[in-house]
């Protein structure tokens, strides 16, 4: 998958690897600031049950 990402990218190599760059960017802007905040709600880690005795 990542070898017909590269190949499809156009320009010689430092083209191809600041678009890369910027492709790995947004999907990381995508998941901090998209999907993990729409995912959060619904996992377990704020559910926390402490004994008192």
């Amino acid at each position: 998958m990542y070898a017909w990402i590269w190949r499809h990218l156009p320009g010689p190599f430092p083209a191809k690897a600041l678009i890369a760059l910027v492709l790995v960017a947004a999907v990381v802007a995508l998941l901090l600031f998209v999907v993990f905040p729409w995912v959060e709600p619904a996992l377990p880690f704020n559910d926390i049950t402490t004994s008192s005795g």
